[in-house]
This record gives C-alpha cells, sequence and structure tokens, in this order.
C-alpha cells in the first residue's frame, strides 16, 4: 500500500485520539492520494518511523524541487499549525508551501528529518535551542485562532485532578504552581507550544528549523518548560541529575532573560501534567521519569 501509516503512528494516534483513529486512518489513502493530484507531486516514499500525529510523505514538487506532505486528522490541529508556520513564514520554522486551509494537509519545505538538536552534544543542543525558540516568540497575529496558556492548562489541570491519589502532593504543587502563574502572566505572545530538541531538524535554507508546532498564545517561560527535561532519561539515570535539573531551568531562564521562578513553575506543572497523562495511558516508564524528574524541582 502506497501510504501505508507506520507503526507508530498507529499506536499514537489510537492513545491520543481513540475516537477518531480508526476512521481516519481509513480514509488516510484516499487523503492523500487527493492531496498528491491536487498539487501534482510525485511520491517518493512515506517517512518512517515518521510522527506520532500525522504522516508525512516525501514528494517532489511540479518544478522537481523536494517537499514534504504532511496529512494529520483535525484533531490534532493542522488548522491552528498552517495559521502559526504562514505567520512566522519561515522565521525560525519549517518554510509553508502552500497556505490551502481547507483540509487537514500541509505542504512544506523538506528538512533533513534524521538529524535533529539530539544528535549533538547536551550544551550545544540547548544553545542551539535557545537560539531557534526566541525567533518563534513574536506577537500574534490580529483576530488570531490559538488559545491561551491560561485556557489549555485549565483543561489539562482538570484531567490532573483525578490522577493516581498516590500522587496527591505532587498534582496540588504543580496546580499551585499553575494557579499562580497564571493569575499574574504579563506576555502573550506567539508560542510553539511544543518545543523540545526533537522538534528543530536540520535544513539546507537554514542550519536548524522548527517543525510540529502546538501552537498557543501566552509567556515565554510556558514555551521553555519543554525543553528543560529534555534528555530527562539521561538526568534521571545520572548521579547529580537533581542538581543538574535545577542548574538547568537557571541557565536557560537566564540565557533568555526569562525569570527564573516562572520557569522552575511552568516546568513543575508541565512535567507532572505529562507524567500523570503518560500512567493514565499505562505509559507508566516514561510517567516515573516525568516525575521523578518533577519531584527534583
Amino acid at each position: 500500500m502506497l501510504f501505508e501509516p507506520p507503526q507508530r503512528l498507529v499506536r499514537a494516534l489510537g492513545e491520543v485520539y481513540p475516537d477518531v483513529a480508526a476512521d481516519w486512518l481509513g480514509q488516510l489513502p484516499a487523503l492523500a492520494e487527493e492531496a498528491v493530484s491536487r498539487w501534482k507531486l510525485t511520491v517518493e516514499r512515506v517517512q518512517n518511523p515518521g510522527g506520532r500525529s500525522s504522516l508525512v510523505v516525501l514528494v517532489r514538487q511540479q518544478d522537481g524541487s523536494p517537499a514534504a506532505l504532511k496529512i494529520a486528522p483535525e484533531a490534532a490541529g493542522p488548522t491552528l499549525e498552517r495559521a502559526a508556520l504562514a505567520h512566522w513564514n519561515g522565521w525560525g520554522a519549517v518554510q509553508l508551501l502552500d497556505g490551502d486551509a481547507k483540509t487537514g494537509e500541509l505542504l512544506l519545505e523538506r528538512l533533513h528529518s534524521e538529524v535533529s538538536l539530539r544528535s549533538l552534544p547536551e550544551a550545544k543542543a540547548l544553545l542551539e535551542a535557545a537560539g531557534i525558540v526566541r525567533r518563534l516568540w513574536i506577537e500574534p497575529p490580529p483576530d488570531h485562532p490559538f488559545e491561551t496558556v491560561a485556557d489549555r492548562t485549565s483543561r489539562q489541570a482538570a484531567a490532573m485532578r483525578s490522577a493516581d491519589p498516590s500522587l496527591a502532593p505532587l498534582v496540588e504543587a504543580a496546580l499551585a504552581a499553575r494557579d499562580e502563574l497564571t493569575s499574574s502572566a504579563d506576555e502573550l505572545l506567539l508560542l510553539h507550544g511544543n518545543f523540545r530538541q526533537g522538534k528543530v531538524l536540520a535544513g539546507d535554507r537554514a542550519p536548524w528549523v522548527a517543525v510540529g508546532p502546538d501552537p498557543v498564545v501566552g509567556e515565554r517561560a510556558y514555551d521553555l518548560a519543554r525543553l528543560v527535561r529534555d534528555r530527562v532519561e539521561d538526568l534521571v539515570a545520572s548521579a547529580g541529575g537533581a542538581s543538574a535539573a535545577r542548574r538547568r531551568v537557571n541557565k536557560l531562564a537566564d540565557s533568555l532573560d526569562v525569570d527564573r521562578g516562572r520557569l522552575h513553575g511552568w516546568t513543575l506543572f508541565r512535567a507532572v501534567e505529562s507524567g500523570v497523562r503518560a500512567a493514565a495511558a499505562g505509559r507508566h516508564q516514561d510517567a516515573e521519569l516525568l516525575l521523578e524528574f518533577a519531584g527534583w524541582l
């Protein structure tokens, strides 16, 4: 089958979007064929293992130039991703080659998907990541469609309250931090929303380019918080992991002129939220790593 979805995508969609995954996967071959025909593309291959929320097909445009066709269910927010990429217009982020706003397909510049910042030594990777994420923090467009950090985290907080009672102290600390941060926030910038080393790929137009945004509007510290826990498995395995995690918070905050306390609070909230969600999905190893990391903070 030409557009066979990778198993990684099938598993992830079933976990995150169980109500729509089967139907969308069944429609996927037709969706891909229609997009290829509409843009008159030549298919090279499906990217494997690919992403967790979309099918990525490596293609050639009519003029022979390389591109990537990304197809995602509406539940994964391709319309919002398209709007964010159009607003960045290649500044720090992957270039949107066609702005068709009617469907869940995106035609993007081709990057070197096999090379992300995770291929670099940690210190170098964090330095490059800081330079990229700084570019993305710009004013959102007027009448933008993006939700705010306060709204997104309000939904997440509601789900966290049903976590295992044994996690109550950590969950309560995370929720208290979130309440304080949202009540005192004074920045409304366009954020990547899911920024980490694995979301920055090597390119030809620029050395490093951000991909896969889950765009949201809010303060910079929220966006930086996910980056703090990158390579969490290495931190947890090291003898000085706890102190290294706290140093990373301070170093990233200082390098990007972000308040240390706010970055600490958002790092705590986002780590606990991800850990609780992983536990609920049965990804117990991931949950243990994330919650141990959160406990260090």
